[in-house]
């Protein structure tokens, strides 16, 4: 039997360990949060914003990690934007998460949200900043969030589903092969790819922080 209480999805979660797989190609560590490249990337400059402690989504921050966090976001934003033209994010707010641990993950996109969500407007709802999600997780105790450019969207939770929005992005890029994570996993071609997109992104970020 899975045990689904806060310390038994701890004992098991691969971003609670600072030497886990997921956390392996770190690329920047601050006091409360490790920047690292996503082991199995959707796509090239696919990189997670993950906090070091367990908490399950943005909206559950204390205030002192959502000040902090806002600057990464900003921070690697902006390198993304700059290396490969655009940007786009996304965090489940535990609506459809497949690691129970919050991981902001940002990834080089500019396509329509309509492509993500083809349900239509009526199933998006404009954000101006991530620090919204906090009253908004404490309204609803769900979210689904995404970004493309400089919009923000919470997304009706009513379509989440487990990976939501990495299936449905895969799909957009034309990659859905890289999809599903743990599907990615064990195809050996597609982690071998990933992992020169994870030492391309290193070199790029190196060069782009010196």
């Amino acid at each position: 039997m899975i045990d689904l209480t806060e310390e038994g999805l701890r004992k098991k979660c691969p971003h609670c360990d600072p030497n886990s797989f997921a956390l392996k190609h770190k690329l920047e560590t601050t006091e409360n949060f490790y920047v690292v490249c996503d082991v199995h990337p959707l796509c090239q400059g696919h990189i997670l914003i993950i906090p070091k402690q367990h908490f399950a989504c943005i909206g559950v921050y204390p205030k002192e990690l959502l000040d902090e966090v806002q600057k990464l976001y900003m921070r690697v934003k902006t390198f993304i934007k700059n290396i490969y033209g655009s940007v786009s994010t996304f965090e489940h707010g535990i609506t459809g998460q497949t690691v129970f641990h919050s991981h902001i993950q940002m990834f080089p996109y500019d396509g329509s949200i309509n492509a993500i969500i083809p349900e239509g407007h009526k199933y998006i709802f404009h954000i101006d900043d991530i620090a919204e999600l906090g009253n908004i997780f404490a309204e609803n105790q769900q979210y689904l969030f995404v970004s493309i450019g400089e919009s923000k969207w919470v997304v009706d939770p009513c379509l989440g589903e487990a990976g939501l929005f990495r299936i449905r992005f895969g799909k957009a890029l034309g990659i859905e092969e890289r999809a599903r994570w743990k599907e990615m996993r064990k195809d050996k071609k597609l982690m071998d790819d990933g992992d020169l997109h994870i030492k391309e992104l290193v070199n790029a970020w190196e060069e782009y922080h010196k």
